[in-house]
């Protein structure tokens, strides 16, 4: 698997937990859909600080239970941060990577990988192909991802004018799949799932004030790859601060997708 390039931070964890609190909002309806409900096992891949298996923690309830999975050891120490702040007793935290879980054939209800794919692209199949095999028969892959080429930022400083063109470079010098969200049906599918639901849309929110974005989260290792210079990172940074003082607030338009496989009973 491709090396993890988002650095965890105090600013990372409350982006999570910003982008938390709208899926479960936003996504609730999907959640029911792909079985995220009361009593349900939900496995969790790439559960980052945890955000989001709080989230599903609580909609499975106590019979319920959720195993959050991650690769990188720093995100499992926020995650278990994360999991004691909110209380809940539901959550078990492994370290582990997506290809390869090491849990149980056939055990989970519902196998979520949020914004994992687009960071592993030479990967991408086998990954769901290996949450396939973890779920009870009848039960659901959950994918989350983006079309990072469709993303736009309204009102956004000049300083950030070349953002999004070197992340994408970022990416595809390390062959990332920068619009994994339109291949997500594709990839249930060559997993031998049933696609029940693949849908995308834009969220449309302003920009909140000291949230820097995945891209400023991997800007030590696009410097390290020669994407970025010391300068970029003060322009970027100073760009940010007078986006933060400014009195209208920029307009971030995400392009979301959402899809669901079931396993054949």
């Amino acid at each position: 698997m491709t090396e993890y390039a988002l650095a965890i931070s105090d600013a990372e964890i409350r982006r999570y937990l910003l982008m938390a609190e709208r899926a479960q909002a936003n996504e609730a309806s999907l959640w029911q859909k792909a079985g995220i409900c009361p009593d349900a096992v939900v496995a969790d891949i790439g559960c980052g600080p945890a955000a989001v298996s709080v989230r599903m923690a609580q909609a499975v309830g106590p019979a319920g239970r959720v195993v959050g999975m991650d690769a990188d050891a720093a995100a499992l120490a926020a995650a278990r941060r994360v999991v004691e702040q909110a209380g809940v007793a539901n959550v078990e935290l492994r370290l582990g990577r997506a290809t390869d879980t090491g849990l149980e054939p056939g055990s989970v209800d519902v196998a979520v990988l949020r914004h994992v794919l687009g960071h592993n692209g030479p990967d991408e199949q086998r990954i769901v192909d290996h949450l396939g095999g973890l779920l009870r028969p009848g039960g659901s892959v959950y994918l989350v991802d983006v079309d990072w080429t469709a993303a736009r930022l309204l009102g956004g400083d000049p300083g950030l004018a070349d953002l999004d063109e070197k992340y994408l470079r970022f990416n595809k010098s390390r062959g990332n799949d920068g619009q994994a969200g339109l291949r997500l049906g594709r990839l249930l599918s060559g997993a031998g799932l049933q696609v029940i639901a693949h849908e995308g849309h834009y969220t449309i929110s302003a920009a909140s004030p000291g949230v820097r974005g995945p891209v400023w989260a991997a800007r030590e290792s696009m410097l390290a790859e020669g994407i970025l210079s010391p300068e970029d990172i003060t322009r970027w940074d100073q760009a940010f601060q007078r986006m933060d003082a400014a009195e209208v607030r920029p307009t971030v338009f995400a392009a979301g997708f959402f899809a669901i496989g079931v396993k054949p009973r």
